[in-house]
């Protein structure tokens, strides 16, 4: 264990966001660890009483050209590499007058926050760093003998080790911190990469990485014996990874997963139009609709199949109110997320200890631009975020009977849903809710029986006289390849289709439909989801 010691002499701080580096710089001089600084760190060091050595009097060079040029230097890097057991490097610090640096402390120029507050091109251009990862690359190297820091955070952590082992820090941490220092700087050089891609119009770029921040180790993954972390991305799109969890147990995989889907879905529910509510199940919805209140879009949501609502994710498209809080209480939910709630709504919940809520603070734009990927054996799938929406379409109508303007409202809601269901999706719906969604399945035509036969449960549950599909629309998210698929759907009672044709028997299905008198239209726009 000793042998792997190295104790801290001199330090090299130069950050960015300065939270906690007073304290740090003022605990290390305790130690009589001589400070070297850069800019505005030294001004905020010696600002608080502190001895500290600028860089430019450390390399004999004043910063120059706006900064851009201060520690790319051999006095810098120099002493951050040498092996200091290798006798050429200690030879070669001792002909140039290299002192070794111990301990680095930098943390980045705010790229991803200036991107992420719409900064101009010349402005994110500016907030790349390059000293940084240089220095913070060049000490993780060396990690035998320099303990490099790159997020406040592990401040404590460095100081802990040094109160310890009088003043030195271990192997283990010092490979611990290299480890997130290249991590550090892979994120970094994965948002710039995807921005610059992003400006210059680029779908496919030679290269693509993606890098995040841990928001939280998870038990475990999609199953018990699969590992899990959360991580988020740069953007902050408002959502799961974004939102405040009042209170409730930590969020599982799962969980995140399924509020997610919730979230985006609910998402295409403008609030100002009108108060709606998803309900979610491994991924699915299995219960959407619009109401005058968020109240009455629960209940008409639940309606749609509350077997599988149990244990579901509930998403609300405007503030949760007190009501809605209560009516979601009387069955088992495992999360709520809304852009905001009231006291009241908050205390009710409350009484459910093991109830997670989410507040997102606003909902994400359904038109934004993004990416997303998915990882297959030896490769990496990335697409731009399906941001079609509903209310930038244009049906055409192709039958002979043109759909009553109930219909229509109805078609547009249903499309609106069968989006976000994961294929082969059929959708059926009636009065702004879903009656029956069948999900998922091979087969369009089983998506079609299996949502039927879920509003058949639905309507003895409810002590109905028929399914309500009986005079329901239908949406599918692809073309139907034969007639059979929507015959199937008409037996279920469905009297408007939406689909978004392009089948070769696109002519074939479109007589079917005449000649059951039913109403089609074409969104010309498809919307798998796998």
């Amino acid at each position: 264990m000793t042998n792997q010691l190295r104790h801290v002499t001199r330090a090299l701080l130069s950050v960015s966001d300065k939270t906690g580096l007073v304290e740090f710089a003022r605990s290390l001089a305790a130690r009589g660890v001589e400070l070297v600084s850069t800019g505005g760190t030294a001004k905020a060091i010696a600002a608080a009483g502190l001895k500290v050595t600028d860089v430019s009097d450390l390399t004999g060079f004043p910063e120059m050209m706006d900064g851009r040029v201060k520690t790319l230097h051999p006095k810098v890097h120099g002493g951050l590499l040498a092996i200091r057991s290798n006798a050429e490097h200690a030879q070669a610090m001792k002909t140039h007058g290299i002192a070794p640096i111990d301990l680095l402390v930098v943390n980045l120029y705010p790229f991803e926050a200036t991107v992420e507050k719409g900064g101009d091109f010349d402005d994110c251009i500016e907030n790349i760093d390059i000293g940084g990862p240089a220095m913070i690359r060049a000490a993780a190297k060396n990690h035998e003998d320099v303990a490099v820091v790159v997020d406040a955070q592990d401040y404590p952590a460095v100081l802990d080790e040094l109160a310890a082992h009088d003043g030195a820090t271990t192997r283990a941490l010092r490979r611990r911190l290299a480890a997130k220092a290249y991590a550090r700087t892979a994120a970094y050089d994965a948002a710039i990469s995807n921005w610059f891609a992003d400006q210059l119009k680029t779908d496919a770029p030679d290269y693509r990485a993606f890098g995040g921040r841990l928001i939280q180790a998870l038990r475990y993954g999609e199953n018990p014996h699969q590992h899990a972390a959360f991580y988020a991305l740069p953007g902050r799109r408002p959502g799961v990874a974004t939102a405040r969890q009042l209170q409730g147990k930590e969020l599982s995989y799962n969980n995140i997963n399924d509020t997610d889907a919730a979230y985006e879905c609910i998402a295409e529910f403008d609030p100002s139009r009108t108060a709606a509510c998803v309900i979610v199940k491994h991924a699915n919805p299995c219960g959407v609709a619009e109401g005058p209140d968020l109240v009455s879009a629960y209940q008409k949501a639940l309606a749609c199949d509350s077997t599988s609502a149990f244990g579901g994710i509930i998403a609300m498209n405007r503030t949760l109110d007190a009501d809605t809080a209560r009516a979601i209480t009387g069955i088992f939910t495992e999360v709520i997320i809304a852009p905001d709630a009231t006291e009241e709504a908050i205390a009710i919940i409350a009484g459910r200890k093991n109830l997670r809520l989410l507040l997102a603070g606003s909902l994400p734009d359904p038109r934004a631009p993004g990416l997303t990927a998915k990882t297959v054996a030896g490769g990496l799938l990335v697409q731009s975020r399906d941001n079609a929406v509903v209310d930038d379409m244009t049906f055409k109508v192709v039958t002979k009977r043109a759909p009553t303007d109930a219909e229509m409202r109805d078609l547009k809601f249903a499309f609106r849903v069968a989006k976000h269901v994961k294929s082969n999706t059929i959708v059926y719906a009636k009065d702004l809710a879903t009656v029956g969604i069948g999900a998922g399945q091979m087969s369009r035509v089983d998506s079609a029986r299996i949502a039927a036969r879920k509003a058949e449960d639905a309507a003895k549950e409810l002590k109905l006289a028929e399914p309500l599909t009986k005079g329901s629309v239908v949406a599918s998210d692809a073309f139907f390849p034969f007639a059979d698929g929507m015959l199937a759907c008409i037996e279920a009672g469905a009297t408007a289709v939406v689909q978004p044709g392009g089948s070769m028997r696109d002519d074939e299905v479109i007589k079917a439909a005449d000649e059951h008198g039913i109403a089609m239209v074409l969104s010309g726009v498809r919307h798998f989801r796998h």
